[in-house]
């Protein structure tokens, strides 16, 4: 099989991970990574920073396939910026799966979101675009994930919740069946979400509480 070329964005932590889950799936050849111009020419897992976000114009012409490698911690503005951006130039974005990943064939996946290691996607579930599922993460049957979202390692997101746009659930977290979390919201590590939130939201502990 002749593998698709794509270009990374970001040289960090959350690269590596995702150069490893798009190894396993087997679907692309990594060209290079974008980040800064001081490091060009440094290696990841032996692929090199061939250059920075201001050379897109340019490699857009050579390899029109993209994965956004920046991580979502604090915020996702920047990942946000680059996905707009990208696909205004007529950049690409596929969605990736790990091999060891499962998701079932009546779930609904956008462009440029990344489903990582032993993460679970069940029936029914409709994940928007330029998200991450990280290690281990679950969704469960006819939950919606919007936009630009981040469910972290081990997360339980359970049947038929709703994530608003640009939120982020913290790793080991939980969330009950048919909970809506607003947008913009932040939902910390360990946190067990009984209720639904607002829009702008920050919520942490067991059960959750507005922070």
């Amino acid at each position: 099989m002749v593998k698709a070329n794509i270009i990374l964005i970001g040289g960090g932590g959350h690269c590596n991970a995702v150069i490893d889950v798009i190894e396993s799936e087997g679907k692309y050849s990594i060209l290079g990574i974008l980040d800064t111009n001081e490091r060009k020419g440094e290696t990841l897992l032996g692929y090199e920073i061939i250059g920075s976000d201001d050379d897109i114009e340019d490699i857009i012409k050579l390899c029109d396939t993209f994965h956004i490698t920046i991580g979502h911690i604090k915020n996702n503005i920047q990942r946000i910026s680059l996905f707009n951006s990208i696909k205004a130039r007529g950049g690409k974005f596929p969605v990736i799966v790990a091999s060891t990943a499962y998701v079932s064939k009546h779930a609904k996946l956008e462009e440029g979101t990344i489903i990582m290691h032993n993460a679970f996607v069940n029936s029914n579930v409709k994940i928007g675009a330029n998200c991450i599922l990280n290690t281990s993460s679950v969704i469960e049957h006819d939950s919606v994930i919007e936009n630009h979202c981040h469910i972290s390692t081990g997360a339980f997101v359970n049947g038929a919740c709703i994530l608003g746009e640009s939120s982020f659930i913290g790793s080991n977290a939980t969330l009950i069946e048919g909970i809506s979390i607003g947008k913009n919201s932040l939902i910390g590590a360990g946190a067990v979400v009984i209720k639904n939130t607002e829009d702008n939201s920050r919520y942490a502990g067991n059960p959750a509480h507005s922070i």
